[in-house]
C-alpha cells in the first residue's frame, strides 16, 4: 500500500471522484464543499436538481474541480445502479460515497401511519444501502478499494427528547449497524464503511422547522441545548472535517467505526 509521506498529504482528496447524495443543501452540501476544497471531483445526487446544479456551478468555480449534479431517487434501485454507472463512466472512478440523503417525521408512534414509517425506512435505509451496493460494485471493479461513509444520527444510540420520531431513530440504528456489516464483507476489496453520526445542527431548514413552531419551537431548541453539554446547536461546517477525515488515508485503517459529532450528548 503506498502511503503519502507527511500528515497533511494523506488528507488529500486529488484524483479520487467523491457521489455525495442529498448533496443540494444542507448538511450533505456542506460535505461535498469540504471533499471539493481537499480536491475530489464531485458528484451531486439530489432530486432537488435546480439546487444540485446550481451547488455543482459553484463548487467549480471556486474549487476548480469536476462538478456534476445528478437528480435521482435513492429509494429506486434500478435507477441508482444505472446512475451509478454512469457516474463512474464520466468521472472515471467511483472513490467515496457519502449517503446525507434521509428524512425525519416528528409524530407520536401510536399516531404513526403505516405509510409514513415504510417511507421513512425506505429512504434512510434502503436508500443507503442501494447507493452503498452501487458504489461498491464500481469500487470493486476498479480494483483500488474506497471509502464509504453513511450519515446515521446520534439518534441511533439515544431516544431524542422532547420530540417523538421512534421510526427515525430505528432507521438511523439500521445505518450504524448496515455499515459495520458491508465493512465486515467488503474489507477484502479493500473498501472501508464508517458512519457519522451528527447531534444537532443549525441548518438552515433545521432553523426554520424552529421558527414555524413559535413557542414550541423555541422550547424545543433550548431543550436540545440544555442537553448538550457544549451549550448549543453544531454549526453545518463542523462536520466537515469528520468526512474528509474518513474519506482520505488519514484514515486508511478506520472502518466499522461511527464517529459521533454532537457537542457531547452522548456523553451524559
Amino acid at each position: 500500500m503506498s502511503v503519502p509521506s507527511g500528515v497533511l498529504a494523506r488528507f488529500s482528496l486529488k484524483g479520487k471522484t467523491a457521489v455525495v447524495t442529498g448533496g443540494a443543501r444542507g448538511l450533505g452540501l456542506e460535505m461535498m464543499r469540504a471533499l471539493a476544497e481537499c480536491g475530489a471531483s464531485v458528484a451531486c445526487v439530489d432530486l432537488l436538481a435546480e439546487m444540485g446544479a446550481q451547488a455543482c456551478i459553484d463548487i467549480e468555480q471556486e474549487y476548480k474541480v469536476k462538478a456534476t449534479s445528478w437528480a435521482c431517487d435513492v429509494t429506486s434501485y434500478e435507477e441508482v445502479q444505472k446512475l451509478f454507472e454512469q457516474i463512474a463512466q464520466q468521472h472515471g472512478s467511483i472513490d467515496i460515497l457519502v449517503t446525507a440523503a434521509g428524512i425525519v417525521k416528528n409524530v407520536k408512534a401510536e399516531e404513526h401511519s403505516p405509510l409514513d414509517f415504510a417511507k421513512i425506512m425506505n429512504v434512510n435505509v434502503n436508500g443507503t444501502f442501494y447507493c452503498c451496493q452501487a458504489a461498491a460494485k464500481e469500487m470493486i471493479k476498479q480494483a483500488s478499494g474506497g471509502s464509504l461513509i453513511l450519515i446515521g444520527s446520534m439518534s441511533a444510540h439515544i431516544v431524542n427528547k422532547p420530540q417523538p420520531q421512534s421510526s427515525y431513530n430505528a432507521s438511523k440504528a439500521a445505518v450504524i449497524h448496515l455499515a459495520k456489516s458491508l465493512a465486515c464483507e467488503w474489507a477484502p476489496h479493500k473498501i472501508r464503511v464508517n458512519t457519522v453520526s451528527p447531534g444537532y445542527m443549525a441548518t438552515d431548514l433545521t432553523k426554520q422547522v424552529i421558527a414555524d413552531r413559535g413557542a414550541e419551537g423555541a422550547a424545543m431548541k433550548a431543550a436540545w441545548e440544555e442537553n448538550t453539554p457544549m451549550g448549543r446547536m453544531g454549526l453545518p461546517h463542523e462536520l466537515q472535517g469528520a468526512i474528509v477525515y474518513l474519506a482520505s488515508e488519514a484514515s486508511s485503517f478506520v472502518t466499522g467505526s461511527d464517529l459521533v459529532v454532537d457537542g457531547g450528548y452522548l456523553a451524559w
